[in-house]
């Protein structure tokens, strides 16, 4: 009677975690199960359940694999890393359906820092400390990402794929960072490309006033020497903010026929409202961790039309391409309304590449077999998204495409 208790209890919350709508929070619940010792506290977070109550007698739970993550999972911002993790869960769950890595289950413990570097700090000093992940994975931004990179260096703890295209994540070589994403350098470069072609010569650049824009603006005025030119107006808004008018104001003045924006979307979306309000024609070009899902749900038609973005991972909506045709089922399968976009796909991306490094780590892996078998993964196919990573080299794609809203079929 007791065994069977237990295993309808953990029936019972797997399936909270996995089908709640606010997938975005950790579960938790403490359980008194009177006469069977004492109070067990059961977390559900993400994909996995732990269980153990003293007394019952139950099988322990199989043995997992923990990996952590500190995110925008609330706040302004908060739509970046909640699609992200949505698209990881939706492959780790499948990989857990599958009997999980070598019989060990996939377990991702997501923490919410607000896209705030302080709050990333103290995340990532509770997931390596008092959780004991296993690796970091899925790190939502710039700032945040810079704030623990000592952490990451002293503890010699693999960080995989996060979610930004800064340099210093590149260069020097990061021992314990592994990038599936291009640089911002090579989006900058493919857009003002583009709009050179295109006979706009009057660029413009608009940056979030942190290390995202900064490395943003080096990119944009490396882009710009090779075609002989340098921005004829430079604007900073600040994180997470939707006061843009100074920004508006100074790139109008400048009579700027185009403008590469480096901020995520509440600071693009409010720069994009004004610049229509007030009548302006440039040529809006955003970097790809604006968040195209977020930006065109924050505008409203005629404001949205036009603006161009940056892709790193193909478009969502294209099945002919094997991990699309993949990520859109899975997802269908893990949500009941399933949203399809850049980041989920991303996410699920970069869940796909750190399983295949876990596997290739083997059924005793530890953090030094990992990062060896993620040096191994030289032109892996992940369903026609090609990834190659190698001792000296840890960015694992230079895949960048183009995408313009309002010019493309955006829904299944």
């Amino acid at each position: 009677m007791a065994a069977r208790t237990t295993a309808t209890i953990a029936r019972t919350f797997h399936g909270l975690c996995l089908r709640c709508p606010m997938r975005t929070r950790c579960c938790s619940l403490k359980l008194k199960l009177s006469g069977h010792g004492p109070v067990a506290a059961i977390g559900v977070l993400g994909l996995s359940l732990a269980l153990a109550v003293p007394g019952l007698g139950a099988t322990p739970p199989p043995a997992e694999l923990v990996l952590g993550q500190s995110a925008a999972l609330s706040g302004p911002s908060a739509m970046l890393g909640q699609e992200y993790r949505e698209g990881a869960l939706a492959y780790f769950a499948e990989v857990n359906r599958q009997g999980g890595i070598h019989g060990r289950r996939l377990k991702l413990l997501s923490l919410d820092d607000r896209y705030e570097p302080p709050l990333t700090l103290r995340n990532t000093r509770q997931l390596i400390e008092r959780d004991k992940v296993f690796a970091l994975f899925g790190y939502v931004g710039t700032p945040t990402v810079k704030a623990v990179l000592p952490l990451v260096e002293s503890n010699r703890i693999p960080l995989i794929a996060p979610l930004t295209g800064a340099q210093l994540l590149r260069q020097p070589l990061r021992p314990m960072v592994f990038n599936l994403r291009a640089s911002y350098h090579m989006e900058i470069d493919r857009m003002v490309d583009d709009l050179v072609r295109s006979g706009r010569h009057r660029i413009a650049v608009v940056i979030q006033n942190d290390a995202f824009g900064q490395d943003g603006l080096s990119g944009a005025l490396k882009a710009l020497k090779r075609h002989g030119l340098k921005p004829v107006a430079t604007a900073r808004v600040e994180r997470n903010s939707t006061q843009t008018g100074g920004a508006v104001s100074t790139v109008m003045r400048a009579n700027a026929n185009a403008v590469v924006i480096v901020a995520a979307y509440p600071s693009s979306a409010s720069f994009s409202r004004e610049m229509h309000r007030q009548g302006s024609t440039a040529q809006l070009m955003n970097v790809s961790f604006v968040g195209t899902s977020a930006l065109r749900a924050s505008l409203l038609g005629q404001e949205a039309s036009g603006i161009g973005i940056t892709q790193v991972v193909p478009f969502p909506w294209n099945e002919r391409v094997p991990v699309v045709r993949e990520y859109q089922r899975l997802m269908r399968r893990e949500q009941a309304r399933p949203h399809f976009g850049f980041s989920s796909l991303e996410g699920f991306l970069a869940a796909k590449l750190t399983v295949e490094g876990l596997r290739r780590a083997g059924p005793a892996p530890t953090r030094q077999r990992f990062v060896t078998a993620l040096e191994t993964m030289r032109n892996v196919d992940l369903g026609g998204f090609r990834v190659h990573l190698s001792p000296k080299d840890h960015n694992g794609s230079s895949y960048v495409d183009l995408t313009i809203l309002g010019s493309q079929r955006w829904e299944p």
